[in-house]
Order: C-alpha cells, then structure tokens, then sequence
C-alpha cells in the first residue's frame, strides 16, 4: 500500500465501514501488506477516524513489523494498535 494505491484503498475500504452494522469495533488486517510506505499509515489513520465518527472503536491487527515500525517512529502506533 504505497501512495499510488492509497487513494482507491481508502475509498473501497470506507465504503465498507458502514456495513458492519451493530459492530462496536473496527478490525482491520493488515497481514497481506507486503510493500508499503508512510501512506499506508495516513489509511489507518483516516480509517480510525471514520471508525470514531460511526462511534466505533478502531484496531488494526497483524501490522507487518516494519509498518509497526515506522508507526512508532511517528508515535502513532498506539492510535492504531490497542494494548492487549
């Protein structure tokens, strides 16, 4: 998920928000990311956004280990990891 995809990513995916009626929280996998940059961050952020106004709680799961990293660089991993 690199800047060129980031646009039509977020799009499909905040198509997809409103239809998990009656979820209180928001799961996002993010196994399958393989080749990403800093843009794939500013999508969890706007999902996690979008995920509050629907008064929703918002959580991504499996974070690559670098993506995590680069989440912690910027001090925004616990915005979109929960502590467990």
């Amino acid at each position: 998920l690199t800047q060129a995809q980031a646009t039509r990513c977020l799009a499909a995916l905040s198509r997809a928000l409103p239809l998990e009626s009656g979820a209180d929280v928001v799961h996002i996998d993010a196994s399958a990311l393989t080749r990403f940059d800093s843009a794939a961050l500013a999508v969890l952020l706007e999902l996690r956004r979008q995920s509050q106004r629907l008064g929703r709680r918002f959580q991504a799961h499996a974070l690559p280990a670098p993506l995590l990293d680069l989440a912690r660089l910027y001090g925004i991993d616990t915005l979109l990891v929960e502590a467990a």
